[in-house]
């Protein structure tokens, strides 16, 4: 009991400064190339950790609300899969950027949702159940849309070979999320001791990816790192503003706005940088976008979700321990 406490614990600290491991990470692939390069042929299974995990938390009930309004579920996936590659492919042609970044730029736009994003929401006091079926639906729909978004927007900068990236989609997110989904089935409740260290597991998983692929690019991050950099914060911004002007048009209420800019520019940006390992592996350059956005949106996210807190509906009632804090704040 002792050690499930402390290892929740660890879990909630390591998930709260996870920008921070990403940046120590980074530095330490910058600084030490070839101690972190071998790391580089563990992606994929890295990455498929993290998505075994996902399947573990994955219940029934979080494709619930694709039945109870189909509509909120559609437009959140459909602004996911044509929001971030539009903004991605603009911002190629807006910077003239090189082929092998922009296809890095566009693979971080073609990806689904990350998982991240749920927990923003819910710090947000957005639409949590929302949030985790678009993510849910999003990563179930990779396999098909990622290869074919990329086919079409990438393939003027390098060969995209998209039944060989939906292989790739289906061996690292489809079939780790199944044999978790499968598991939590088999053992229900015992499975908690394995759920309270997943964000334990994926921050690890994800700062090792980081620091291979900024090992991979070492000798070049000098040169185009800031400009990627560049490139990746106004992707990210851009998704959110646009995610949430795509809820307010549609005439959602503002904790589904807050759902939906959150859920639009956090990428699952771990599995861009998988594909861009395997698919684009003579073209080291091409996961270092995905790589950034790992670090970046883990820092816009808890950014986004402070300011959100504090957005009320008009009459949107107080949670009786915000009321409490007040009273306390005025006697004091």
């Amino acid at each position: 009991e002792l050690i499930m406490q402390a290892l929740a614990a660890l879990s909630r600290f390591v998930n709260k400064t996870f920008a921070l491991w990403v940046l120590v990470f980074g530095i330490v692939g910058y600084l030490f190339p070839e101690l972190c390069k071998p790391l580089g042929g563990w992606i994929t299974i890295l990455l498929g950790i993290v998505m075994f995990g996902m399947g573990l938390t994955l219940t029934p009930g979080d494709f619930r609300e694709v039945f109870r309004r189909p509509r909120d579920v559609l437009i959140g996936v459909l602004g996911q899969f044509i929001i971030m590659p539009s903004v991605a492919y603009v911002l190629c042609i807006a910077f003239q950027l090189p082929p092998d970044i922009a296809v890095g730029v566009m693979l971080v736009g073609c990806c689904p949702g990350g998982t991240a994003s749920n927990v923003m929401t819910f710090l947000a006091r957005g639409d949590v159940a929302l949030s985790v079926t678009i993510t849910s639906c999003t990563t179930l729909l990779a396999p098909f849309v990622t290869p074919a978004l990329m086919y079409f927007f990438a393939s003027q900068w390098l060969a995209v070979d998209p039944m060989s990236m939906f292989l790739s989609i289906v061996q690292v997110v489809l079939v780790p999320i199944a044999a978790g989904v499968l598991l939590h089935k088999l053992l229900g409740e015992r499975i908690q001791v394995a759920v309270a260290a997943l964000p334990l597991v994926s921050v690890v998983a994800i700062v090792l990816i980081v620091a291979a692929v900024v090992a991979a690019s070492a000798g070049q991050i000098a040169n185009a790192g800031l400009l990627v950099f560049a490139v990746v914060v106004l992707h990210n911004g851009f998704g959110m503003l646009i995610g949430y002007l795509l809820a307010k048009f549609t005439g959602m209420n503002l904790a589904k706005r807050k759902c939906l800019a959150i859920e639009v520019g956090m990428q699952n940006s771990g599995l861009g940088v998988a594909l861009a390992m395997v698919h684009f592996a003579a073209n080291p350059l091409a996961a270092l976008p995905s790589a950034i956005f790992s670090f970046w949106h883990n820092i816009s996210g808890p950014v986004m979700a402070t300011i959100f807190h504090g957005w009320r509906e008009e009459g949107e009632a107080e949670s009786m321990l915000e009321k409490i804090a007040a009273k306390h704040a005025k006697k004091a």
